[in-house]
C-alpha cells in the first residue's frame, strides 16, 4: 500500500508532518482510490479476472 500511495499520489507515508496535518477521511479516500484502480494492492487481493474485467470497463 505504501508503494502504491507513493506511485499514484506522490505521498510519503513516512512524512510525519503530512499525516498529522491530514484527516483520516483524506487518507481513506486515497486508499479507496487505490483499491478502485489497477495497483499492486488491487492485484494482490483481487482475482485476476476481476482486475482484467475492470480494465475493460475504462
Amino acid at each position: 500500500m505504501e508503494a502504491d500511495l507513493h506511485e499514484t499520489y506522490g505521498l510519503d507515508v513516512g512524512d510525519h508532518q503530512l499525516l498529522t496535518t491530514r484527516s483520516w477521511r483524506w487518507l481513506r479516500a486515497r486508499i479507496l482510490g487505490l483499491l478502485a484502480s489497477d495497483t499492486r494492492i488491487t492485484r494482490k487481493f483481487a482475482p485476476e479476472e476481476e482486475v482484467a474485467r475492470g480494465a475493460q470497463h475504462r
